[in-house]
């Protein structure tokens, strides 16, 4: 166990995210650890955090680069006792969480972007990926793995990011401790994830419209061979990109890659 890389444990009975905490000096994926562990019974709140990943996972199936020793890659087991058809609003609140803990560093120049992204500048420095287990028509779990860029520096970016993905070290001119930075994430995932269960989506939609530029633009949503184009409206109850379609209509996008359109 790497003792420099290592979040503080939280007491066993308090049942905010981290208050379990499974360490891995080098993993596959903590999404697919923290799935394995949910399958065993693990509580709701349980962390799995790793210092490298050797098969990190992106969405759509890409690769998430995960070096060791620079970055921050965990993923977090949730129990949530609601209808399977609101779990894309956890994405939504853990990408607020997210957007919070990194605000600090750079106060102001931090943004979403649909459906899970967080970027300064306009350039990626945390992706959020979610994986959901059924039981029947109920949501047995969901995983919700975050990767952040913390103190990558840039001869270390492989080539094919360097013009869209950033680090806090690149942004601050600084190290920053992965330790504290993991210990906010955890804090602040547990304040958004209990404002959800407690109060509904509303309080999570209007923070995550605050930090989306794009809301009120013109963009463009490519999945696979299809692209839809319109005016971001805002987001629906299960998290979907609302488009205001040049005809006037409203649909609802729940998957693919949102780009601004330039005028």
């Amino acid at each position: 166990m790497n003792a420099h890389f290592a979040p503080r444990e939280k007491p066993p009975a308090d049942q905010c995210i981290g208050h379990q905490v499974h360490y891995y000096k080098t993993v596959g994926s903590t999404n697919d650890e923290a799935f394995r562990l949910g399958l065993q019974g693990a509580p709701g709140g349980t962390a799995v955090v790793a210092d490298a990943q050797n098969a990190g996972k992106g969405r759509l199936a890409r690769v998430w680069h995960s070096p060791p020793g620079a970055n921050i890659y965990t993923s977090v087991l949730l129990r949530p006792r609601f209808e399977a058809a609101r779990a894309p609003q956890i994405s939504i609140a853990a990408g607020v969480a997210a957007a919070e803990t990194i605000e600090p560093y750079c106060p102001g120049r931090v943004a979403l972007k649909w459906p899970n992204d967080v970027q300064i500048g306009g350039k990626k420095v945390c992706g959020i990926l979610a994986q959901m287990k059924l039981a029947q028509a109920d949501i047995d779990f969901v995983v919700v793995g975050i990767g952040m860029n913390v103190n990558w520096r840039p001869e270390q970016f492989p080539e094919e990011i360097r013009s869209i993905a950033t680090s806090l070290f690149l942004e601050t001119g600084r190290d920053i401790s992965r330790e504290d930075l993991l210990n906010r994430l955890y804090e602040n995932l547990t304040k958004w994830y209990k404002s959800l269960l407690t109060c509904g989506f509303e309080a999570v939609r209007q923070a995550w419209l605050s930090r989306a530029p794009m809301i009120g633009q013109n963009v463009a949503v490519r999945f696979g061979d299809e692209t839809l184009s319109g005016r971001a409206a805002g987001l629906d109850e299960d998290g979907s990109l609302i488009l205001e379609t040049p005809e006037g209509a409203a649909r609802k996008v729940s998957a693919g890659d949102a780009t601004i359109l330039k005028r």
